[in-house]
């Protein structure tokens, strides 16, 4: 009993010694995110007619896009992907907390030899590791960390998808609108051929003239069928993004939506909702405490186990009803391992590195995004006021020429100029007004607006 308290002595002292020796062990610091948010005060460009947003849904009301919106939150394969992922973190975040713990194991076995016949033994071990550096917690916070990020991968994607949905919904706007606008260039161009085939019998037409026309006609239905199949992948596409195999309602207008410009803060403000950049920085801050947990790896450990074992004839007998018990209490350190230890030290710190620059990449693409939705934003408000008054002339001039044509006064060749030019524009201030739209959709995911988690 005198030779057992004076081991246990030592061992307390030698602990003792150790843990001061090594209590001065430093914990790891890397580059911080707070100077790179500090260095964009103010964006480039001033907005107009801009309002304040919460969520990127408030941009545009559609009656019964909440319900695309809704199913593809609900069905989306790649979405449902990430949030699996998030429940893995959370799972692998519980076993490395189950590290914590004591563990216990209870064992039983039967053993028959010649000699001694059958015996019989079972035994209770608890093992516990004192987690005196706080290695294991390290490990913990880490996963809490890597948890935070997940979490915030999966706003990051919803908002993505959100968005997405809504830009697939103005694209078959869109696609409905070019369809028709060619629909109409053809019942034009048709009645010009008609018209044509008229003035030649009574010798006011050439049939050079028809040719022409016949051209133009049959090019504009391949553009109807070029259109026609575009609006056919459009709803196609929003089939995909719902997870679904057919849509059984799709909310159709007749013109595009009012989509509102999202009013812009002060970049740091703005910066900081967005889920990709908070996925960084936890990305950041789990690997620090990796590092930690490295670096107390060439540490030494505590490890104290405990055992009842019993050793009967019969199985009842051996249930422990006259067990043995052991303690044992130890200390490990590493000691040679071929540089192993400080290599994964290195390792971690890299990663650790790696992981800010990283964010400092997602940090630059998210600045580069909101500059140049800002900057489109100006310009294509700007191109839609000079096309808009182009349309108009245009009209004005289709008019004119039009009633020129039926005095004979212009030939075939220059009203038809003036048609494709009329539609043309129709089509490419369609074009403009879901480019600015789907512009601010861009824009507000860019400033972090995204949907309630």
């Amino acid at each position: 009993m005198v030779y057992f308290k004076q081991h246990s002595i030592i061992m307390m002292l030698t602990a003792a010694f150790t843990l001061t020796a090594c209590s001065s062990q430093p914990s790891y610091q890397g580059p911080t995110t707070e100077a790179s948010l500090q260095q964009h005060s103010q964006w480039q460009y001033q907005q107009d007619n801009a309002e304040q947003a919460n969520y990127i849904t408030d941009l545009v009301e559609v009656q019964g896009l909440s319900e695309l919106i809704n199913q593809a939150l609900k069905n989306n394969p790649s979405l449902n992907q990430v949030h699996v992922a998030l429940k893995l973190a959370y799972a692998q975040r519980d076993v490395t907390a189950a590290s914590q713990w004591f563990s216990i194991d209870a064992g039983f076995d039967a053993q028959r030899s010649e000699t001694s016949g059958t015996e019989y033994s079972s035994s209770i071990d608890v093992s516990w590791e004192a987690d005196i550096w706080q290695k294991i917690a390290d490990n913990v916070a880490a996963q809490d960390m890597t948890v935070a990020s997940e979490q915030a991968t999966l706003q990051a994607a919803k908002d993505t998808l959100v968005a997405t949905v809504i830009r697939t919904y103005l694209n078959i706007i869109l696609q409905h609108d070019l369809l028709a606008i060619e629909q109409q260039r053809l019942v034009v161009l048709e009645n010009n051929e008609q018209s044509i085939i008229e003035r030649y019998q009574y010798g006011l037409e050439d049939l050079e003239d028809l040719d022409t026309a016949r051209t133009d006609t049959a090019s504009t239905r391949a553009t109807i069928a070029q259109y026609q199949e575009d609006l056919a992948q459009a709803k196609r596409a929003l089939v995909l993004l719902l997870g679904v195999d057919e849509i059984e309602k799709l909310p159709t207008i007749s013109s595009f939506p009012k989509v509102m410009q999202p009013l812009s803060a002060l970049p740091k403000q703005d910066l900081a909702r967005r889920p990709d950049l908070q996925s960084a920085y936890y990305t950041i801050q789990a690997k620090r405490y990796l590092v930690d947990v490295a670096y107390k790896d060439l540490l030494p450990s505590i490890s104290l186990s405990a055992s009842l074992s019993d050793l009967a004839k019969t199985p009842r007998q051996a249930l422990l009803t006259s067990p043995v018990w052991s303690l044992l209490g130890g200390i490990t350190a590493p000691l040679f391992q071929g540089g192993a230890l400080k290599a994964q030290v290195e390792i971690a710190k890299l990663d650790a590195e790696d992981a800010f620059w990283q964010y400092q990449d997602t940090l630059l693409s998210a600045v580069n995004e909101v500059e140049n939705a800002l900057g489109q934003e100006q310009s294509l408000t700007e191109q839609q006021q000079h096309i808009t008054r182009a349309l108009e002339n245009a009209k004005r001039s289709y008019s004119n020429y039009q009633s020129k044509y039926q005095q004979g006064l212009v030939d075939i060749l220059e009203l038809l100029s003036v048609q494709q030019q009329m539609y043309d524009l129709q089509a490419q201030l369609s074009q403009l007004n879901y480019t600015l739209l789907t512009n601010r959709i861009d824009l507000g995911l860019a400033l972090g607006l995204g949907v309630s988690s």
